[in-house]
């Protein structure tokens, strides 16, 4: 059976300790997600990046906004 590809949000950050902060706040508020490596198709930021699902764009980004926390990107991807 082959994996299909699906559509993913992934969110980049500048630094590290962004990255460490977007993480804490989103478990916090309970926010669904995981950290990953940055996909290679994206050349940008610390290295790490939050994955989720597309439809929760707006959740997070709200959440990052609100705490003050910064990122350098939203994209949306077809990743496996």
């Amino acid at each position: 059976m082959t994996r299909q590809k699906k559509p993913a949000l992934v969110i980049t950050f500048h630094a590290t300790s962004q990255a460490m902060a977007a993480e804490e706040l989103f478990r916090r508020a309970g926010l669904p997600g995981r950290m990953i490596p940055v996909p290679s198709q994206i050349a940008a930021g610390c290295g790490l990046a939050w994955k989720a699902l597309p439809q929760e764009r707006d959740a997070l980004c709200t959440a990052l906004d609100t705490a003050a926390v910064g990122h350098s990107g939203c994209f949306l991807l077809e990743m496996y």
